[in-house]
Parts: structure tokens; C-alpha cells; sequence
């Protein structure tokens, strides 16, 4: 009796690098390849949008200053259309294009140089979260004028929605859940961006700031020398 096997492999993601200067663009595609990943290049904005539309990658690798459409109107428009994860890749460090970037509703900011072992660990990360956002069971959580659809990652101030990240509302809602206790910038590294983080942890700052701002209610409140919280609902 002949016994026929049939190997199972589990398919290759791809990563689609919106990047405008050919040696990096080199360098990422070799190594995210030698890593598994199937990799897919534009050089600028607007070849960048319709690679986006042809391949449909699982995550995009995006470069800020783009010839004929800049990084923040690429992640925008693809916003509009899309939740695929998002990693900016740009030399603009300041804090104001990382608010910008956020605002933009991008998933991650890396500055240039870069780490390939470190944007690999990024690449992990987000991918794993967005694939446990999308299995999430239903729940609904609220505290005062707001609302967490859990299901749908949507968030309501009163009537009115609110566009976070993924990331932002997975701070958001750890913070409602666990009303009354702080939350040291170091404890939410780990429970959001996973042990395998090693960037700097005032990115964790940025991202209250942005969620401050989107609700335009302040219910977080910065515990001084110690962290942040949401005080209990009366």
C-alpha cells in the first residue's frame, strides 16, 4: 500500500516597503526574505498606494519623505480603506511627526538607523497583536461618556466616534478595565507591546498624549513619578 503525505506549510506574509532609496529598500527586502516574509517594493507615494491595492500585503513598512505623495497622505488614504498594520520607517525623530504619525492612525514608528533584529521584532508584534484583535470576542466596556466595542475596536465619547490604533485603544481599554490602578510606563510595555520590546519607553507618552487628544475628555490622569490611571467610576 502506497502512503501519500501531504505537507502543511503555513503562508508567508507580505510586507509591503514604501521606501524611496534603493539601498534600503536592498538591505530591508534581503533580510525580511531571509526571515520568511515575502516582500514587495515602491518607491514612492503613489506607487505605494497601488501596490497596497494590488497585493494586499499583511503589513506596510512606510518611509515618510516620499517623492509625489508624502508618508503621512499614503497612511491616510490607506486608512480609509484599510486596518492592515502599519510601521513608519523614516528619519524624522521629532515628536511632532511622531504625534503626526499617530494621528495618521499608524501602528508603529521607527527612526532611522535602524536595527533589522530590532524592526523584525516590531514586524512580530504587530502582526501578533493584529491577529489576536481579530479573533477578540464581543464585549462591550464603559466608563463615563465612553464606549469600547471590543469586537470592533470603536470607541465612543457620548455619541460620537473616535479613530484610535490598534495599540492606542489596547492602552485605552487596559486602563478601563483596571480602573483605580496605575500603570507604570515600564508594566505597559510589557502587557501592550509584549516582552520582546526594546525600543524606548517614552513612546509610551506619545501614545497617552494621542489618546487625550482623539477623546477630548481627560480621564487619564498622570500619577507623578509613577504612572497612569483611570480613577474609579463613582
Amino acid at each position: 500500500m502506497v502512503h501519500y503525505y501531504l505537507e502543511v506549510q503555513t503562508m508567508a506574509k507580505t510586507i509591503l516597503i514604501i521606501e524611496d532609496e534603493e539601498a534600503i529598500q536592498g538591505v530591508v527586502k534581503a533580510f525580511l526574505e531571509d526571515e520568511g516574509y515575502n516582500v514587495v517594493l515602491a518607491s514612492d507615494g503613489l506607487e505605494g498606494m497601488e501596490k497596497f491595492r494590488e497585493y494586499h500585503p499583511d503589513l506596510i513598512l512606510l518611509d515618510l519623505m516620499l517623492p509625489k505623495m508624502n508618508g503621512f497622505s499614503v497612511c491616510e488614504a490607506i486608512r480609509k480603506e484599510s486596518q492592515v498594520p502599519i510601521i513608519m520607517l523614516t528619519a524624522l525623530d521629532d515628536d511632532a511627526s511622531q504625534m503626526k504619525g499617530f494621528d495618521a492612525l499608524a501602528d508603529d514608528y521607527i527612526t532611522k538607523p535602524f536595527s533589522m533584529p530590532l524592526v523584525v521584532k516590531h514586524i512580530e508584534a504587530v502582526l501578533r497583536r493584529a491577529e489576536q484583535g481579530a479573533g477578540v470576542e464581543t464585549n462591550i466596556l464603559r466608563y463615563k461618556d465612553l464606549t469600547l466595542d471590543t469586537d470592533s475596536f470603536t470607541v465612543l465619547v457620548k455619541d460620537e466616534s473616535v479613530s484610535l490604533t490598534i495599540r492606542e485603544f489596547e492602552i485605552l481599554k487596559l486602563l478601563v478595565e483596571n480602573q483605580g490602578r496605575v500603570f507604570t510606563r515600564e508594566s505597559l510595555l510589557d502587557s501592550i507591546w509584549g516582552y520582546d520590546y526594546f525600543g524606548d519607553e517614552k513612546i509610551v507618552n506619545t501614545h497617552i498624549k494621542n489618546i487625550r487628544k482623539k477623546l477630548g475628555v481627560d480621564y487619564i490622569e498622570t500619577i507623578r513619578g509613577a504612572g497612569y490611571k483611570i480613577e474609579k467610576e463613582n
